[in-house]
């Protein structure tokens, strides 16, 4: 095992060409320096300087040369330990959950400016059904949340109001005695909306699809497998908007979080998405989906 501080005192001589130099940039006396090189020759077996004959000037022999190459190496390596723990250090954990089909893309976007804001955050996204991203939330597993609820159903940092839908395929036709639905799986806000106005309408309806993924829920309305309530951001050309079936109320969009978790860094992110998500789309991101959950 070498000792670096041996290492630094050779690479610090040969660099200089002189024991008296190599002492003052270590600021250690000259004969302590000699001492350190008279101990690491020792440790080796091997010696490393020799003087010239004026006894000025100092230069590595050939396993001195060797050793130094070395020494630096480990030198720098040994730096770089350093830093990166004195890095580790700083780093803030922070996660954020997300509903599960919430446009990567955007959110990626939404969270490049925080990222280059706050160096010091170790981002972690999870998503999942607003009910499992609640009960990560109150379990400490995430810090900050994204989720789809009733309008108004509890406290937040921030909430959007999420117009919904009954949405169907072009030329489906409605006046079937069973409606079939295209659904979500249960805990699903959309899912529940659509349930309920039907029942209270005393309109029979069956499941006639069911999906995780939002893609998979439009892709079925839109080849008429089923009717479904979507928000209108994720209503696409190829559906038709159902007037003919009740008005649905509108779910909102909130953003939630532990407050005994927060740090300044968290509320930095809570900020930011407060601030995207609040800012008018622009025609470009009128065809923006948001999640399903």
């Amino acid at each position: 095992m070498f000792d670096l501080e041996l290492l630094q005192t050779l690479v610090c001589v040969v660099d200089e060409g002189s024991f008296t130099r190599a002492a003052e940039r270590v600021h250690r006396t000259q004969s302590t320096v000699s001492q350190q090189i008279r101990k690491l020759e020792e440790n080796v077996g091997q010696v490393l300087l020799v003087r010239d004959r004026s006894g000025q000037q100092v230069s590595p022999t050939e396993h001195g040369e060797l050793l130094t190459h070395y020494a630096r190496r480990l030198l720098n390596l040994s730096r770089e330990a350093r830093d990166a723990l004195n890095t580790e250090t700083h780093v803030v954990p922070v996660r954020l959950g997300v509903p599960e089909d919430f446009d990567a893309t955007r959110m990626a976007s939404m969270l490049s400016g925080f990222v280059r804001a706050r160096p010091e955050a170790r981002l972690e996204t999870v998503s999942g059904m607003s009910t499992d991203l609640r009960r990560q939330l109150e379990a400490g597993e995430i810090d900050v949340a994204l989720i789809k609820r009733e309008a108004g159903s509890g406290e937040c940092h921030g909430s959007w109001p999420e117009s919904l839908v009954w949405v169907c395929g072009q030329h489906q036709d409605l006046q079937v005695e069973t409606l079939p639905l295209a659904l979500f799986p249960q805990g699903c806000i959309y899912r529940q909306r659509a349930i309920r106005t039907l029942d209270k309408a005393r309109r029979s309806w069956r499941v006639a699809f069911g999906s995780h993924s939002l893609t998979g829920i439009q892709a079925a309305v839109a080849s008429g497998l089923g009717v479904s309530i979507l928000p209108t951001s994720a209503v696409l050309p190829s559906h038709r908007i159902c007037t003919e079936l009740p008005p649905v109320p509108a779910s909102e969009l909130a953003l939630i979080s532990s407050a005994e978790r927060l740090s300044a860094t968290h509320r930095s992110l809570i900020d930011c998405l407060r601030e995207e998500l609040s800012r008018a789309p622009s025609a470009q991101e009128q065809a923006f989906q948001f999640g399903h959950r």
